[in-house]
């Protein structure tokens, strides 16, 4: 079809790779529960645009340049590793703040919170996926496979294949957000289950730049 190959094996192997947790999804999940599905979905839709951004960089070959080059790809890498720890410390305080108000009042809590800084998560989502190295290395070293070397229009077939992700991905993150919603509730209710689960994204956060900066091309 259009020059894939083995389109079964292709998505068995894409809703694996989906559903593996990544800061892309923990950070969607991380807004949507809380600030609900309008933003989840404003971070997920910066995720989306970095995917296809990542896809065409794959079909257009800057991912060969990256891994010929180790020190463009040094670059990249530890730029996204230091953003992502970046956000790590960020969450980290916020949830220091948080252990250290949590027997305030609910009210109290978010009066105080109401001045914060906004947010912007379709900036962070989208910087997030893009300082990813490994994604473009992944992008074509998957979708190579499903490839027909001998047709005529191959990045008709990489336009296939990046649709098919984007739509498993639109998915799962969809999931994700409603799944935020309904803990979002129980979040504002307990702030130790709140500060718990802040620390928890952002040990996350820590081990993602970690695992980014020990990368190899």
């Amino acid at each position: 079809m259009l020059g894939v190959i083995d389109l079964p094996t292709y998505l068995a192997g894409l809703v694996l790779i989906v559903l593996l947790p990544g800061p892309n999804s923990l950070y969607v999940l991380s807004v949507a529960a809380r600030k609900g599905i309008r933003t989840g979905y404003t971070a997920a839709a910066g995720v989306w645009c970095g995917d296809t951004v990542l896809m065409t960089l794959s079909a257009a070959g800057v991912a060969s340049l990256l891994q010929a080059n180790a020190v463009l790809f040094g670059i990249v890498k530890y730029a996204g590793a230091g953003y992502l720890t970046w956000l790590a410390f960020g969450m980290l305080r916020a949830a220091w703040g948080m252990w250290r108000t949590r027997h305030e009042r609910v009210e109290e809590s978010e009066a105080a919170a109401a001045p914060a800084a906004e947010e912007r998560p379709f900036r962070r989502a989208l910087v997030i996926s893009l300082f990813n190295p490994k994604a473009i290395l992944f992008f074509v070293a998957f979708f190579v496979q499903f490839v027909d070397p001998g047709y005529a229009y191959p990045a008709l077939s990489f336009v296939v294949l990046g649709a098919f992700a984007q739509l498993a991905s639109f998915l799962y993150l969809t999931a994700l957000i409603f799944s935020g919603t309904k803990l979002a509730e129980a979040f504002r209710r307990r702030k130790r289950l709140s500060a718990g689960a802040t620390t928890a994204a952002g040990a996350l956060f820590l081990g993602f730049a970690v695992k980014l900066t020990l990368a190899s091309a």
